[in-house]
Parts: structure tokens; C-alpha cells; sequence
């Protein structure tokens, strides 16, 4: 990459021959490519291995293929209407045999050695790329030595050594163990993968743009084959560590434009973690090159790399080339979209990728992301098993179920004789009163999007009325301690139902927010304003919003 010679590639060929570089990038016949593309790719199984032609391997798929690649692409269904933003997909690599978009990474570079005799190598991880090494080298029969810094969770190491991993546990920072690998390699003589710097690792993430372009092509029925350009998304957005999966990712759209299979290139959403976030600072500050962060603070230690050296240089010339932003959140924004997409479109992520999704939640309400765009965001690991800070102490009720000496067993006992036991253990759970908040909208999408949104913040009672006089009703039987109230719906408005709230003794406490699309004159917002809290429905995923319904429900006790 930086003098222009080219060489025959080999795996253990690290720097140019020529001046030293240690920056390498793979070329290929892209002509006889995309003929064959053209000619036989409807046809082929859709995995990572339907593109060999791209990839630094002669025979594909080989024997110790594990699937890797063709994960789904899901439209965020209710994500979507959140934010508003129709054209949101989930790129699902949680789908992978060990559950991360790693797997991609192993596959290529495992199938790569084996094709070149090496039976034995060195990786230095935060967790997810150990496990997809360790998988493939065993099937492999390749000899696996992983760095893993010590803040690596207990599971994770444990689901590394359970391969036959040699697992070398580095009490130091994730750039410390990378050194220490690399000293270890280059004393033994063996293969090390360098992350950005490693011809089939970042190969192998081309994958997915390949993967994503061919399947938003499939959701329009006029799109074929044989006719281009296929279509690429607006945005790609990704967690990043090191910066490896953006840097693949937009060297397959590259070669997909240099063919002519897309006709224009993606924008990059590069988000990192606050507490280790040197790519962000390093472009808030017009810097081409990244000051390393020495410490890290986050608790999403598989985003703790503090120094990505040359590859935000590689990230920051794409941006500036083509669009795209480097955004950062904090561990609690990641937490919460965990919550979020877990509770709203039924995916359990790690928080690596949750952290993607924290970044779009950003990027909408900043309006650096257009709401007519189509953003693709990478889901890169499953949250297995889920870190205990995540959920809190009470995520879960414990029922105790106590049998009186001169009862029988529940299996002897008569037919429909009473349980006391277990009658009494169940009470113990509804014992617990949850927070009571009416939902008042005419409008049925709507209701089921609040009703999301909250279910995603906590645990409440969900109750809903479709207009105003079901509303007084349900308020006066059983009042709630919060209102969610829409103003504009036919019959009894919101402007009626706050009124007869405010009249009623047993109602005129209950705190309400008035959520509505409508522009006010100042008498209306003045009027609002002296009953209940005003929101628009585009503050729905605002700080603010989550807030204000905190604050309510804690004054209402």
C-alpha cells in the first residue's frame, strides 16, 4: 500500500519486500470475477464461500467449513418506528456457529493456512475472536495460542480453553497483550493475525458488504442477476475496536463499485465506546492520525483497544472520501439498546454490538443520519452468557414453594385437591405492584409503539384506552400513577380528558404527559403546560422523554 509493488501472496509473508510496509492489501482478477459472478452466483449455497473468487484461498469451501457467512438481514421492525427511519436493517452475525461475525475472520485465515501447511498460530483477543479461532483451528487440527488480557469474562476464557486453546491469560491492557503475542510469534517463527494489517482477516470481513448489497437487492422482485447495479445501503454502521471490520467492509464496496455491481458507495458509522473512544476524539479534533488512550475506561472491554494506529488513518480517509461519521456513547447508552432491541425486536446482543445500535439512536436524533436513508447495522455477537451489571440485582422473582408435614406430595395428592403450597408461593409474586401507566391514543400503531418503548425502560403495567371517555373510565375505576395522553383524537380530545382529570378529586393528581404531532398557538401550549408535561412524538427515544416518565412515576409514590 505505500510503494505499489506487487507478490504473490503467502500467509506468512508480513511486510513488502520491497520497502519493509507492513501495510498489505490483496488484489484480484476482477474482470474474470465478475463474469463468473454474473454466470453462477444464483446458483451457489449463500455463505462467504459463494465469493472465493475475491478471497485469498484456491479451494473452496474447504473440508473444515463451518458455515461461516450468510447470516440474515432483518428489517428492525419496530425499531423503525421508533426512529422513524423505514429503511433500518440488522446485519444478524449472531447466526454464526460460535454466535459473533468473527467466525467470518477464522474461516478465511484458518482455510488460508491449512492451503499453506501451517499447522500452528498465535491471536491476541478480547474474547469473540479467541472463540471463532478456537473452533476453526480444532476442526483444522491447527495449534491455537491465545493472549487473553485478564478482563476477559471467566465464560469467555473458558469456552476458548474448552477447543484445546493454549489460553496464555496477560493481567495487562488489550494493546499489552497484542505486543506480548507478537513477541511470542516472532520468537516461535509462527503465523500471528494482526488485525488490519493481515491479508485474510480483513479479506474475509469484505464478505459482508458482498452478503448485503446482493441482499437488499432481493427485496426489490425487479432485481436480477444479470441486470446492475445491485444496491448498496446508505449507511453501513458498526461497533469498532481496532477498526478491522469498517476497514473490510469498505474495501468489498470498493471492489463491488470497481466491478459495477453498485453504482454508488456507502456511508460509514463508526462508533465507539466513551471511556475508549480515540478514533472519535482523534476526528472531532481533524486529526488524521489517533493519540492512543493508555488506560481505557469502559466496561465493554471487547472495545477497550486504545490504540488503532493506522487504521483509523484508513477509516478517517473513507469518511472524508465518502460520508460517513465517528460517533461515541456511553457504557449506559449501549446498555439500554441492549434492553431496547431485546424487548423490541426480540434479538439478545453482546454489548459490543448494542453499542452500534446506541450509535444510530444518536446518529437519527443529531440528524446526521436522513430519515429516507437505508442503514445497515452490523449485530456482531450474541450476549451469552449475559454480564451481571446488565440486568441489575431484580431481574428475576423467586418463588418458594412451602409443603405442610401432613400434605402429600403434588404428585399423590388427590385430583383437584387445593395447593395451598403453591397458591401461597404465587401470591408472593403479585405482591409486587408495578407502576400502573394509561396509554390514551385513537391511533393502535402508536399505542403499540409507546407500549414497546416503555416495556423496553423498565417494568410496568401497561394499560391502554382508544379514546378519551375510555380513558376517564379506566382513571376513575382504578387510576394510574401515570397518563400518557395524545391530544388529538375525535370525540373527547386531550384538551376534554385533562379537564375532567383536573375536576375529579380522586383523578386531579395523577401526572400526566400530553404527547402530541400537532403545532400549538402559545394559549394552547400555556394552557397544556399549567395540567401536564408537553412532548412531541419525535421525542419519544429522547433523553428527556425517559426522564420526565422516571420523574413522574417517583413523585406519584
Amino acid at each position: 500500500m505505500d510503494c505499489g509493488h506487487t507478490f504473490a501472496f503467502h500467509p506468512l509473508t508480513s511486510q513488502c519486500p520491497k520497502c519493509g510496509s507492513e501495510w498489505l492489501q490483496a488484489e484480484y482478477d476482477y474482470d474474470l470475477a465478475r463474469d463468473r459472478w454474473l454466470r453462477q452466483l444464483a446458483d451457489r449455497p449463500f455463505n462467504l464461500w459463494r465469493y472465493h473468487e475475491l478471497l485469498p484461498v484456491l479451494h473452496a469451501p474447504p473440508a473444515i467449513d463451518l458455515g461461516a457467512g450468510g447470516t440474515p438481514l432483518l428489517p428492525a421492525v419496530h425499531l423503525t418506528q421508533m426512529l422513524k427511519l423505514p429503511h433500518l436493517y440488522i446485519k444478524d452475525e449472531r447466526q454464526s456457529a460460535t454466535s459473533s461475525f468473527k467466525d467470518r475472520q477464522a474461516a478465511v485465515t484458518i482455510a488460508a493456512l491449512q492451503e499453506s501447511g501451517l499447522t500452528e498460530m498465535v491471536v491476541a483477543s478480547t474474547g469473540n475472536v479467541a472463540i471463532a479461532y478456537s473452533a476453526y483451528a480444532a476442526r483444522a487440527g491447527i495449534k491455537l495460542w491465545a493472549f487473553l488480557t485478564s478482563l476477559v469474562p471467566q465464560e469467555k476464557m473458558r469456552e476458548v480453553a474448552i477447543y484445546g486453546t493454549q489460553v496464555v491469560k496477560v493481567t495487562a491492557s488489550y494493546d499489552e497483550a497484542k505486543r506480548i503475542a507478537a513477541a511470542f510469534a516472532q520468537q516461535r517463527g509462527l503465523y500471528i493475525d494482526r488485525g488490519s494489517r493481515s491479508i485474510p482477516t480483513v479479506e474475509s470481513m469484505k464478505t459482508l458488504a458482498f452478503e448485503i448489497s446482493e441482499q437488499l437487492t432481493r427485496q426489490h422482485p425487479e432485481a436480477r442477476y444479470g441486470g446492475l447495479p445491485w444496491r448498496a445501503p446508505d449507511w453501513y454502521i458498526q461497533a469498532v475496536s481496532g477498526g478491522l471490520g469498517p476497514i473490510g467492509v469498505a474495501k468489498g464496496f470498493r471492489e463491488l463499485y470497481r466491478m459495477g455491481f453498485i453504482d454508488r458507495m456507502p456511508k460509514l458509522g463508526v462508533v465507539q465506546a466513551e471511556g475508549c473512544s480515540p478514533m472519535v476524539q482523534a476526528w472531532e479534533q481533524g486529526k488524521a492520525q489517533a493519540d492512543p488512550i493508555p488506560r481505557p475506561r469502559t466496561h465493554i472491554t471487547t472495545l477497550a483497544t486504545g490504540d488503532p494506529g493506522r487504521s483509523y488513518t484508513l477509516l478517517h480517509d473513507y469518511v472524508r472520501e465518502h460520508g460517513g461519521a465517528f460517533v461515541a456513547v456511553s457504557d449506559e447508552e449501549a446498555f439500554r439498546a441492549m434492553h431496547t432491541l431485546a424487548k423490541m425486536e426480540g434479538l439478545s446482543m453482546e454489548p459490543a454490538a448494542a453499542v452500534a445500535f446506541a450509535g444510530v439512536i444518536k446518529m437519527v436524533r443529531q440528524g446526521i443520519i436522513q430519515l429516507h436513508e437505508t442503514v445497515v447495522v452490523n449485530c456482531s455477537g450474541h450476549t451469552m452468557p449475559i454480564e451481571s451489571h446488565i440486568l441489575g440485582e431484580r431481574w428475576a422473582r423467586h418463588v418458594v414453594v412451602a409443603r405442610r408435614p401432613q400434605e402429600p406430595p403434588a404428585e399423590t395428592a388427590p385430583l383437584g385437591a387445593p395447593q395451598e403450597g403453591l397458591l401461597a408461593a404465587l401470591s408472593t409474586i403479585a405482591t409486587e405492584r408495578y407502576p400502573r401507566i394509561l396509554i390514551v391514543d385513537d391511533h393502535e400503531p402508536a399505542r403499540i409503539l409507546l407500549r414497546r418503548i416503555l416495556q423496553s425502560l423498565g417494568d410496568y403495567t401497561i394499560l391502554e384506552a382508544s379514546d378519551g371517555y375510555q380513558a376517564l373510565e379506566i382513571a376513575q375505576q382504578n387510576p394510574p400513577d401515570l397518563i400518557i395522553l395524545d391530544l388529538m383524537m375525535p370525540g373527547l380530545d386531550g384538551f376534554a380528558v385533562l379537564d375532567s382529570l383536573k375536576s375529579h378529586p380522586a383523578t386531579a393528581d395523577i401526572p400526566v404527559i400530553v404527547v402530541t404531532a400537532k403545532t400549538l398557538t402559545t394559549d394552547e401550549q400555556r394552557r397544556l403546560r399549567r395540567m401536564a408535561r408537553l412532548m412531541y412524538k419525535g421525542e419519544f427515544l429522547s433523553d428527556e422523554f425517559f426522564e420526565e416518565i422516571r420523574r413522574l412515576l417517583e413523585q406519584a409514590r
